[in-house]
């Protein structure tokens, strides 16, 4: 790749997406006698003169400038219009990045068609100055929680990583806090499954998944349980235990009606079988409780420990062993 003059990164992922940018475009603009000086201007708030100083105005100090627009998919038309006009004028010491981290689709990146049809874009696109990746999924979970394990220097064993695998969501910041974690709390380095078991009971993140895993198991007294040892009943958990569930509950639609879906291979059965448990009646329930639980929050009808805790209760209905038997198969 020759030195851009302009660069666009798109993914999903905000960690991968730092990592990209720190590794691959500020580190070599260290080389200098100088440190580079690196702006960041988030999208949301708007480009307000800073920016266009600092991409227009020459520097008195010899440094250059790496200015990374966040979330520059929420920039308005206009905007870009004007962005892709200064772009053609080629600054020296000046390089503009603009992260684009909205959500994929089938593989590719779901931009607004403004964007999609700027001639910065094409131009960045002709001379390699974009970076594409559609972050992590199913697919690639297993092997990216290992890639980070050796390279911070933890041995996991076969089942510690099965477990992570499982327990953990295809975010790298996420993955990178646990792995942390279990790097402080294993002194030479070595990862058991019962080392990962022991951090759930710390970690407010591996927690929500063991909710998850007993809700599905019907074990509603482990559920509450969970819950109680939480300081605040559990009510921080709610939100990040809605999405979790919906991610779920696609899954198990999927599986259901027979869609090829990308899951560990250790998992598929068990989740099969759950999904054929719960049944498509049990998913619908499922999917209007946690809109119900979202809604209720959102709207002031209900505080998030009360919506948590009829969440639960519901929940724990529609995986309960009686329950899914009345719904198997419709």
């Amino acid at each position: 790749m020759d030195r851009p003059g302009f660069f666009f990164c798109i993914c999903p992922d905000a960690a991968l997406l730092r990592e990209y940018v720190e590794r691959e475009l500020i580190a070599p603009a260290s080389s200098g006698a100088l440190p580079p000086d690196v702006q960041t201007f988030w999208a949301d708030e708007g480009l307000d003169r800073r920016f266009w100083d600092a991409l227009t105005l020459l520097g008195m100090d010899g440094r250059s400038r790496v200015l990374v627009v966040r979330g520059a998919q929420q920039l308005p038309a206009d905007v870009w219009k004007k962005l892709s006009a200064a772009l053609g004028t080629p600054r020296s010491g000046v390089l503009p990045v603009f992260c684009l981290e909205g959500p994929w689709e089938k593989g590719q990146p779901k931009l607004p068609a403004y964007i999609a049809k700027l001639k910065c874009l094409a131009f960045a696109d002709n001379r390699k100055w974009v970076w594409r990746s559609a972050g992590i999924d199913a697919r690639s979970l297993r092997q990216h929680i290992q890639k980070q394990a050796s390279a911070m220097g933890l041995r996991l064993a076969p089942d510690a990583l099965n477990a992570l695998s499982e327990m953990l969501i295809p975010d790298a910041s996420a993955i990178r806090g646990v792995l942390e974690q279990l790097y402080l709390a294993s002194p030479d380095g070595s990862v058991d499954v019962s080392l990962v078991r022991q951090m759930t009971e710390f970690t407010p993140e591996a927690v929500i998944f063991d909710v998850i895993r007993q809700l599905e198991n019907g074990n509603a007294r482990a559920v509450w349980k969970t819950l109680l040892r939480e300081g605040d009943g559990g009510e921080s958990l709610l939100f990040p235990l809605l999405t979790l569930m919906a991610r779920e509950a696609r899954l198990l639609w999927q599986l259901q009606a027979g869609d090829k879906v990308f899951v560990p291979q250790f998992v598929e059965n068990e989740k099969r079988r759950l999904a054929s448990r719960v049944g498509f009646a049990g998913l619908c329930r499922m999917f209007a409780e946690l809109q119900k639980a979202e809604l209720s929050v959102k709207s002031g009808a209900r505080q998030p420990l009360q919506a948590m805790e009829e969440l639960v209760a519901s929940l724990s209905l529609v995986f309960a062993p009686e329950q899914g038997r009345t719904n198997a198969g419709r």
